[in-house]
């Protein structure tokens, strides 16, 4: 089979596609022949050796998998031969076949297309733990969300609004702008045009928000933690902008508000029922057309440079995907 290997850390210009071994699944596994894997900010790190995840070299990235269960262990239970899933792993997916554990493992829902299931996951799944067990978001609060062009950014405006918040979407072009605005947000800050902190003023009535999520890092980040209200919570879900903020720690104080981390990934590794929950929610959104997940390219393996250059370049409305 193919897979595209990491052999030596580096830009993603280092990767190679190779043919492997297929492999076989042990007592409480799965082999799922790919349809298709999502391509995520935390691929482009995982390469470099910059995420918390360091897999010992040579291995395949790529977290998020759709496809079909062809081979299965003894021990497997609750998935056959011929399932559509969607599986969740460390790294793996940018390949043919992968073999996956039993827990790793979602039942595709009948109405999700193969394409779509690549893609929902992980920005699923992060925005809901985010907004849900980290914020605690409720109905008429009003939510900021700073890189709402992007998956993630554009699966929080979707969650936000199917809560009942008041959502406000902040991107940097007016292409993540109007589909943030297609995902549901009730206003708009083009933040590389705008003053971010005067517009929230603005459309707050000088009130404040409730709860900002951030995915880009970056000076906006301490921006928006001087608009937020008493009470507020600031979630930290990543640095797509490429920089960390240090903030003054007087201002959590001063604004008596919470900054919250969010590692999606280990809240699935340590409460995967609170998770799976959360999937059963999301699925149920998704069939009530509360959600509508958007990938936008689909490359092929042997383009996988491409991809992930694409998504370092910040070029990505929504969800980019790899198929075999």
């Amino acid at each position: 089979m193919q897979a595209v290997i990491c052999k030596e850390y580096g830009p993603p210009e280092k990767l190679v596609i190779e043919n492997i071994d297929l492999p076989s699944p042990k007592n409480n596994e799965v082999r799922i022949r790919v349809e298709a894997c999502g391509v995520n900010f935390p691929d482009t790190l995982i390469i470099q050796n910059k995420y918390q995840i360091q897999p010992q070299l040579p291995f395949s990235p790529g977290g998020e998998i759709s496809g079909v269960i062809d081979a299965k262990g003894k021990l497997v239970k609750g998935f056959d031969v011929g399932d559509q899933v969607i599986a969740i792993m460390p790294y793996g997916g940018f390949a043919e076949y992968v073999v996956a554990p039993e827990t790793a493992l979602l039942r595709t829902p009948m109405n999700m297309n193969g394409i779509t299931a690549a893609g929902f996951a992980m920005t699923y799944g992060t925005s809901m733990h985010a907004l849900k067990q980290r914020a605690n978001l409720q109905k008429d609060e009003t939510l900021l969300v700073l890189g709402a062009g992007g998956g993630v950014g554009l699966a929080a405006v979707q969650i936000g609004k199917a809560i009942g918040a008041k959502v406000i979407a902040g991107a940097s072009t007016n292409q993540k702008i109007d589909a943030a605005l297609n995902s549901g947000a009730d206003e708009i800050i083009n933040y590389s045009q705008d003053d971010l902190r005067e517009r929230i003023n603005t459309f707050t009535l000088g009130k404040g928000i409730d709860v900002v999520f951030d995915a880009a890092g970056g000076p906006l980040f301490e921006k928006a933690l001087r608009s937020i209200s008493w009470n507020g919570r600031v979630l930290v879900i990543g640095f797509a902008s490429g920089d960390i903020p240090k903030i003054s720690m007087n201002l959590p104080l001063l604004k008596g508000c919470s900054i919250v981390g969010v590692f999606w990934g280990a809240f699935r590794q340590k409460q995967i029922n609170d998770d799976n929950k959360n999937f059963d929610e999301l699925f149920e959104l998704y069939k009530e057309d509360k959600i509508k997940p958007i990938v936008s390219k689909e490359f092929s393996l042997k383009n996988v440079c491409d991809a992930l250059n694409t998504l370092l370049n910040r070029q990505v409305i929504g969800k980019i995907v790899l198929k075999p």
